[in-house]
């Protein structure tokens, strides 16, 4: 088993893609702390198969004494912290002239400061550690390019393949690698699909059914297309791997 005894904090867990890679890293012997905004008993009941190297924590990313009582729980349950999988994130589109000071101040909070604070919180840890560790921060296909619809997404998605190559931190043994997923499967895309129908002026599910279509490899990615990718970046298979974003796109994407 590639991450046997391994603790793992996984962000945005209840559903999609990180409970995929949840499911993953417990199949290979890893210890979780598996974190959403979602009630911690519903996220407990999704892995009671495994309560024994589980520990499920409601909490919110934007909140610093959120973050520290992930890392501290982390700490007082399972030892230390070696991996953080940095999933959580929302989602939002409409044309540019439509954008708002909240929708900006939701996703920016979410996707950008969670996602940093709660990096350098967990990167804080493992220096302490001294034994190095392994961080993998969630990004998109959306992060390489500027999209009518969809620019305080893009935008978000771009700052974390940014603050992935600025915060590699070599010296102290901590790779910090990002995912770059194309379109996937999972239940945000109904939100998705029902914007660009309402926007595109389209039938629901016929964005959908495009996108896929359009995938060099045919179709849309689905969670378990990526827990390849993060068990990879997880693993000491990519100790010489760092401040890089790969994508998982099904070829949309080619950098």
């Amino acid at each position: 088993m590639r991450l046997k005894d391994k603790i793992a904090v996984i962000t945005g867990a209840a559903s999609g893609i990180g409970e995929a890679v949840a499911r993953r890293y417990l199949d290979e012997g890893a210890k979780l702390v598996i974190v959403d905004v979602k009630d911690e008993q519903e996220l407990s009941q999704r892995f009671a198969d495994a309560s024994d190297r589980v520990l499920a924590l409601r909490a919110d990313v934007t909140r610093r004494e959120d973050i520290e009582r992930i890392v501290a729980s982390a700490v007082e349950r399972f030892g230390g912290i070696d991996i953080l999988f940095n999933n959580a994130a929302l989602f939002d589109m409409r044309p540019i002239l439509d954008e708002s000071w909240d929708v900006y101040d939701r996703l920016f909070a979410v996707n950008v400061k969670g996602m940093f604070f709660l990096m350098q919180a967990v990167a804080a840890r493992m220096v302490k550690q001294g034994r190095g560790g392994k961080i993998i921060n969630m990004s998109s296909q959306a992060g390489r390019r500027g999209e009518a619809l969809v620019a305080h997404y893009c935008a978000t998605k771009a700052a974390v393949i940014n603050y992935t190559q600025s915060a590699a931190l070599a010296k102290e043994r901590i790779n910090v690698n990002g995912i770059a997923p194309g379109v996937v499967d999972t239940p945000m895309w109904e939100q998705v699909d029902a914007l660009f129908a309402r926007y595109e002026n389209r039938p629901l599910g016929e964005k959908k059914r495009i996108v896929g279509e359009e995938v060099p490899l045919g179709r849309m990615g689905v969670p378990a297309d990526l827990t390849g990718a993060a068990l990879f970046l997880a693993s000491a298979d990519s100790d010489y791997i760092t401040a890089q974003t790969l994508n998982v796109d099904g070829g949309n994407w080619m950098s």
